[in-house]
């Protein structure tokens, strides 16, 4: 561990009298002080286990700082930190009055995420600040093996047993050698029935900094940033909950300045204040850094879930698998009974846990008919899961279910309809932007729906942040321009591959994606002949599947594809799991390619997608595999599936070629 101060090199040496007149008293009271201030508070530093990754935090007139360098190479320059409260300045005249460190070494277990069991190992250091007002401030950082996390905490030092924070100085200050990997955030009410911000804009890949965003409003997390040769910097936060807001990356400066930022005022149809209300003593959630010199430990991560905990426990244990979904080719129409019935049916005929019944149930089936879907769907082993609105008042959304989520007496009457009939789960889309008011629903439909059994999804919503280990019921969320997007334009067909090579990098790194994956008509709307036109071939499908990572996936195949796809094809996605034990980041570059491995128990999944416009051939090393066999899905010169057994060679490498917009999968022990 390396805890450092300044006062701890530095020699001072100040000779004094045996008896002092009570002016010189004082004086050398002062110089002992500006010795302590200007030395023990300006050096402050704390690495990680492996010694790689440094913090160092410093004072300058009162102002607090910090920079991050990786293996002695700056990746964050001198970054500002701090709160400014309505009535109470945490960011400026600081001084330090304490500090303290330990060793963390945690192992927990989460079936949800990329990697089943963690082993979280960090140093943690915690400094109090103090202004001339004796308002406290304690700054903590925890750096673990290339990740940072901190956030703030302030205890009540007065009567006042709350404040509002009017600003988090909080702030990334990268040299100018980085570019960027960002989405920008959608201004508040805008979009198809004012459904806006939802975290569904396109990312623009490896832009200079400081170039204005789209909107001028700033950039959603999770941001990833390329330094140029030295590495990778991800940006994100974790454990937000009723408690906070959620936050944001405001505009950059040419010179590399981000800081975070709150919601906009009108997100909510301007209900509730856009800045956050803490109880004291209180805290932040964690702002968290993810620090490579390679996307190894970006893809990897787990930091998310490493420094939150769980909420509540969970009312039972809850189960997650494969999904079908009539909504995403065959849209609205399908909608009634006897079309559910059907993909009932194909959930049944692939093996898989559930069927999604989607918007507009409530009108165009019934509540009565549900309850036969449910035992129709029981009989066969598959489960329902139900759409909401969140609606509410934040935006004009028209689809029903509505007014069911929003209210406590509603919900839970709602709620508890679906326990006794034996619903599994919900998912609920169109809320209102991340507000202090909207993250306190979101955990309301969550802590309710735990107390009925039911699993959430959330859609058309806002990232998560460390929600799957502190909401055991809590299984994805949309937040990306996702699968739907696939139906309503050719533009998201022709970008498809592109977008996929990037959510590995940055949004699915730090969270479950809802995508919706696994699209395999050639022409995308309900008799396969019309409609959009899918660019991609049936293996990047397939590879998508693993690619994107969700506990609950609800696939896009539907009834026609088991007669249309080869066998082998069918026969993937009746084995494909939706929870993994490990997963390993093999080669990639965000926007161009990606290869990733994933293990469900004994078995890894390898796959690898090319977004660029040409053939790419790619040698991948497979140290993790045994088999003298591994089983390879791939495209032929047709771009059509293919399925071979191939030898794995002593040095366990592998030559892939990828065809643009093509896949393939490695199967093996």
């Amino acid at each position: 561990m390396n805890f450092s101060t300044n006062s701890e090199r530095k020699i001072v040496n100040i000779i004094l009298p045996a008896y002092m007149p009570p002016i010189r008293n004082i004086i050398c009271g002062l110089l002992l002080f500006l010795c302590f201030s200007k030395s023990s508070a300006q050096d402050l530093s704390i690495s990680s286990p492996d010694e790689k990754l440094t913090v160092k935090l410093s004072l300058d007139q009162g102002r607090l700082y910090y920079q991050v360098f990786l293996q002695g190479s700056e990746m964050l320059e001198k970054s500002p930190l701090g709160l400014r409260g309505s009535q109470i300045d945490l960011s400026a005249n600081l001084h330090l009055t304490n500090k303290s460190s330990r060793r963390i070494d945690e192992t927990y277990s989460e079936p949800k995420i990329k990697k089943s069991t963690v082993k979280y190992q960090a140093n943690e250091l915690v400094c109090k600040f103090e202004n001339p007002n004796k308002n406290q401030l304690e700054v903590v950082f925890r750096v673990s093996n290339n990740d940072i996390a901190f956030r703030y905490q302030v205890p009540q030092t007065g009567e006042p047993a709350n404040l509002i924070i009017e600003e988090e100085l909080s702030g990334y200050n990268f040299p100018a050698i980085t570019t960027t990997f960002l989405t920008p955030q959608a201004t508040s009410m805008i979009g198809w029935m004012k459904t806006k911000p939802s975290y569904e804009e396109e990312y623009t890949p490896d832009q200079a900094l400081g170039i204005p965003s789209k909107y001028g409003v700033g950039y959603t997390f999770p941001a990833l940033f390329h330094v140029g040769d030295k590495g990778w910097v991800l940006l994100s936060e974790t454990g937000v909950n009723a408690l906070y807001c959620g936050s944001k990356l405001s505009e950059g400066t040419q010179d590399g300045l981000y800081k975070i930022a709150f919601p906009e005022n009108g997100e909510n149809n301007g209900i509730g204040l856009a800045n956050p209300t803490i109880a004291l003593p209180g805290c932040t959630p964690w702002r968290t850094l993810t620090v490579g010199s390679s996307l190894k430990p970006i893809v990897e991560t787990t930091i998310p879930f490493d420094v939150v905990e769980p909420q509540y426990k969970a009312s039972k244990t809850y189960t997650f698998g494969r999904s079908t979904w009539s909504w995403l080719l065959w849209q609205d129409e399908s909608i009634n009974f006897d079309d559910q019935k059907k993909f009932i049916d194909l959930s049944a005929a692939m093996g898989y846990e559930f069927v999604l019944v989607d918007n507009w149930w409530d009108t165009r089936i019934s509540r009565g008919k549900i309850e036969q879907l449910v035992s129709y769907g029981k009989n066969k082993g598959v489960g329902i899961c139900l759409w909401y609105n969140s609606n509410g008042f934040w935006n004009d959304a028209p689809q029903g279910p509505k007014n069911r989520m929003s209210t406590a007496v509603a919900r839970k009457e709602e709620m508890a309809w679906m326990q006794r009939i034996g619903i599994k789960g919900i998912k609920v889309d169109f809320f209102g932007g991340d507000k202090q008011e909207t993250m306190k629903l979101y955990e309301d439909i969550l802590s309710d729906a735990n107390t009925y059994g039911l699993t959430v999804i959330f859609h058309g919503c806002t990232l998560p942040r460390g929600w799957e280990r502190m909401y055991p019921n809590y299984v994805g969320s949309e937040a990306v321009l996702a699968s739907e997007n696939l139906i309503f334009t050719q533009h998201a067909n022709d970008n498809e591959a592109f977008n996929a090579s990037l959510h590995p990098f940055i949004r699915n790194a730090v969270g479950s994606m809802d995508f919706g994956p696994v699209l395999l008509n050639k022409r995308h709307n309900r008799g396969n002949n019309g409609g959009t036109i899918r660019k991609t071939s049936e293996t990047f499908q397939l590879a998508t599947a693993i690619l994107f990572q969700s506990p609950v996936q609800n696939f896009g195949i539907t009834p026609n594809n088991l007669n249309e796809m080869p066998v082998h094809v069918i026969d993937f996605m009746k084995q494909v799991p939706t929870t993994w034990d490990e997963t390993v980041f093999i080669d990639g570059y965000p926007g161009k390619y990606c290869v990733i491995a994933r293990r469900h128990e004994e078995t890894w999944y390898i796959v690898a997608i090319n977004a660029e416009k040409k053939e790419k051939t790619i040698t991948v090393s497979l140290p993790m595999l045994s088999d003298k066999e591994i089983v390879l899905h791939s495209d032929n010169d047709n771009k059509q599936p293919q399925l071979t057994k191939v030898r794995l060679p002593k040095d366990k490498q592998i030559k892939l070629k990828l065809l643009p917009g093509g896949g393939a999968i490695i199967t093996g022990k």
